[in-house]
């Protein structure tokens, strides 16, 4: 499934120092054992030569899945101020920030509110798939 990200890459660069997966809560990732966004990125990261950096940006706040919620409204209500960056690792980086899908955009936009606070120079969202 990287491979995928890698060709839409070769032929829409985006630009970018540092990728950064869409973090889960911690309750999540004890429910499902591993971070898809994580294994997407460090993939890509080595096709693309780039460094994955986990861990920094954080999800501090439990809320149900996305899928459950049916408004863009809700989407944006569930995620808002539930991501934080906990240290200064992607201040000054060029961010492509990863996820596996996009319904709405409401948690990629809460992700770089966090990335943009913490002092990232850009933020781009690639995600595998996109719901319409």
């Amino acid at each position: 499934m990287a491979q995928l990200l890698n060709d839409y890459l070769l032929t829409q660069p985006v630009p970018g120092d540092v990728l950064v997966p869409v973090p889960l809560h911690r309750k999540r990732m004890r429910e499902r054992g591993y971070n898809q966004s994580s294994l997407l990125a460090k993939e890509l990261g080595r096709l693309i030569s780039l460094p994955v950096v986990d861990g920094c940006l954080i999800r501090q706040r439990h809320a149900p899945p996305q899928a459950r919620t049916a408004t863009v409204e809700e989407r944006r209500g569930n995620v808002a101020d539930a991501f934080i960056c906990c240290d200064d690792r992607l201040r000054d980086k060029r961010v492509l920030l990863i996820d596996d899908v996009s319904t709405s955009g409401a948690t990629l936009e809460a992700c770089a509110v966090a990335l943009k606070a913490a002092g990232a120079a850009s933020v781009w969202g690639l995600v595998l798939a996109r719901e319409i």
